[in-house]
């Protein structure tokens, strides 16, 4: 009975999130419309809001792959700042671990010419190790890891755009086009390329690789790891409370470095994903910001409520918007609209809990009651068999 009612209470929270979600989504867009609407009301809707609905698909199959292309970075960037937050922890340094990933990924195939999953394995451990930094000073000395990973962010940008650049003279600096090699125009990298299996020619792309594939895969294994195993109980347990945590006898400082660490080792796994895809290079001059990569996970986990398979589906869902406003017309309106669609969207997923109540209270209110109708309370119970003896 116990079990019945824990699995129902599960799938009503899980049904209202999805449904909160929903609503976050349809409210952003329709005041994406409004927005379209107060710029340029006369094309407004073919121009505008059409091209950022279809998304990808306006411009298929190439839109499509280009789609798929960004959403691999975003699930795992997603999925670092999502796993932080499963464990009591608000990982806003995701770009600075995505940096470090992409100079590892970069530096493996570029210069060591490493087959695609050794750069992988490079870029996570690299990203790994700076976000176990933040980590440690959270454990041992109590100092905020938000404070600490945005510093660590501009340091970790500016000595990847060193090691890189060095003066006009790095190995792995293009001088003509003022940013790193060209991984698809050589064959001596062909190897450092994650593989298509036929995508590219799918879509019409030259960067629709298996990394979606691959990103998919990692978001299952860290459900897994998060719902189905001790160490996942032990990380959220330390989440939740760390002296309650201590007195069980779980090692609340291991696991909050090691919680910092995974996040780190899943944000530079997604820029290798992004570089070894051939979908960009990383500009040493230009770079005087932040991967937007990095910051953008945080409007996918708030949007998958740090779901680790509902990630997936909010990468894909911020990719598809992106992507249709590439597609604006820029005669009429600027491609930061989708931008700012997203941004109303993610807003709006700060007030999730209250939309997760307020729909929790309309559909499944008379449920409840019911069930309390139908089952008799354990006492009732009692007396009943009392009153039968």
């Amino acid at each position: 009975m116990k079990n019945n009612k824990l699995s129902h209470r599960v799938l009503q929270s899980s049904i209202t999130s999805v449904l909160a979600a929903l609503l976050c989504i349809v409210i952003g867009m329709a005041v994406g419309f409004l927005v379209l609407l107060a710029i340029n009301p006369a094309h407004a809707w073919g121009d505008g809001f059409v091209r950022i609905l279809k998304g990808g698909f306006y411009d298929a199959p190439y839109g499509v792959g280009k789609m798929l292309a960004n959403a691999a970075p975003l699930v795992m960037t997603g999925l670092s700042v999502g796993f932080a937050f499963k464990t009591g922890l608000f990982n806003i340094g995701a770009a600075g671990q995505y940096t470090l990933g992409a100079y590892g990924a970069l530096y493996c195939a570029i210069m060591l010419k490493l087959p695609w999953f050794v750069c992988l394995l490079v870029a996570a451990i690299l990203g790994g190790i700076w976000g176990a930094i933040p980590g440690f000073f959270k454990a041992y000395f109590n100092i905020n890891e938000v404070i600490t990973s945005i510093m660590f962010n501009w340091i970790g940008l500016y000595l990847v755009n060193e090691l890189v650049y060095q003066n006009g003279t790095g190995p792995m600096y293009d001088v003509r086009n003022t940013r790193t090699l060209n991984l698809g125009k050589s064959a001596d990298y062909a190897q450092s390329i994650i593989p298509d299996f036929g995508l590219n020619k799918l879509f019409q792309t030259n960067s629709t690789t298996i990394a979606i594939f691959l990103a998919a895969i990692v978001a299952v294994l860290i459900w897994v790891v998060l719902n189905k195993t001790t160490f996942g109980y032990e990380l959220k347990a330390v989440g939740l409370n760390k002296s309650a945590a201590r007195y069980a006898g779980i090692n609340e400082k291991k696991n909050i470095i090691l919680s910092m660490a995974i996040a780190g080792a899943l944000s530079g796994f997604g820029a290798g994903l992004f570089y070894l895809s051939n979908v960009g290079q990383w500009n040493p001059l230009n770079s005087t910001s932040l991967p937007a990569m990095g910051f953008n996970g945080i409007s996918v986990a708030l949007l998958a409520s740090s779901n680790p398979i509902g990630t997936i589906f909010s990468a894909i869902f911020i990719s598809h918007i992106s992507v249709g406003g590439t597609f604006l017309s820029t005669k009429y309106y600027p491609t930061e609209i989708a931008d700012l669609i997203s941004g109303i969207i993610i807003y709006l997923c700060a007030f999730s809990m209250l939309f997760r109540g307020k729909i929790q209270k309309m559909l499944f209110k008379n449920a409840d009651k019911t069930n309390v109708n139908a089952e008799p309370a354990p006492a009732e119970k009692a007396n009943a068999k009392k009153e039968g003896k």
